[in-house]
């Protein structure tokens, strides 16, 4: 990738949005571009906490798994979207896995680099904190939604997240990815496959969405979020 194309992308990037020429540029430049195939490792739990990954192109999830093998989604991340941030603030091993769902390409740079330029650019430092904080009110939110949503309301807020982060229009309604199989929905909420198929099933007799094969066709974003207990009329 050209160090313009580098630059481009790292502005998209909300870690960075807000740095200046001079620092994305040395950034782009100090940075190593890696392809990854459909369900190649970027890196695996407890790996070292080597560097930063920001998704050029293709998709990423992030799973924790267990020492029996089952696996835990946290996030999916697409292109303009970082990943690793922990580690490079506590230089400690990685809290989870990420798969390339598709093949994907990224931009990799490196803890020392990064602790480098921020020590020059307090904004790199501010921006680095305040990725923590949004990381932690998430994990907050998933943790409260866990004991206090039931699970087709926890069900029904991700399908709603998943439509306004990634959702693509149609004439049908929102078609989520289809790289996200059921399985890992079922990851994502902390349940089994076979019960979050249920519940997509129960959603789409109630005319929330339209279940095609891999496909799911969001037709009421507006009663999905109410399931959810969330507003209907706002995006947040």
């Amino acid at each position: 990738m050209r160090t313009e194309a580098a630059v481009e992308l790292l502005r998209r990037t909300r870690l960075f949005a807000r740095l200046g020429e001079p620092t994305l540029r040395t950034l782009a430049e100090r940075s190593v571009e890696r392809s990854f195939p459909r369900h190649g490792r970027l890196f695996y739990q407890g790996d070292p906490g080597s560097g930063l990954f920001v998704v050029a192109s293709g998709l990423v999830k992030v799973v924790v798994t267990s020492e029996d093998g089952e696996e835990m989604v946290l996030v999916t991340l697409g292109p303009g979207e970082a990943l690793g941030e922990l580690s490079i603030v506590d230089g400690g091993p990685r809290s989870a896995s990420a798969e390339a769902l598709e093949p994907t390409s990224v931009l990799i740079i490196t803890r020392p680099v990064l602790l480098d330029v921020a020590a020059r650019d307090p904004a790199l430092t501010e921006a680095l904190l305040q990725t923590l904080g949004g990381l932690l009110r998430r994990l907050t939110e998933q943790a409260a939604d866990l004991v206090f949503l039931d699970l087709p309301g926890r069900v029904a807020k991700l399908l709603a997240g998943l439509a306004a982060d990634r959702g693509t229009r149609t004439a049908d309604g929102i078609e989520l990815d289809a790289h996200l199989t059921q399985t890992d929905l079922a990851g994502m909420v902390g349940a089994s496959r076979q019960s979050v198929n249920q519940i997509l099933q129960g959603f789409a007799r109630r005319g929330y969405l339209q279940v095609r094969g891999r496909r799911i066709v969001v037709s009421r974003l507006d009663l999905l979020r109410r399931r959810a207990g969330l507003d209907p009329l706002s995006g947040g």
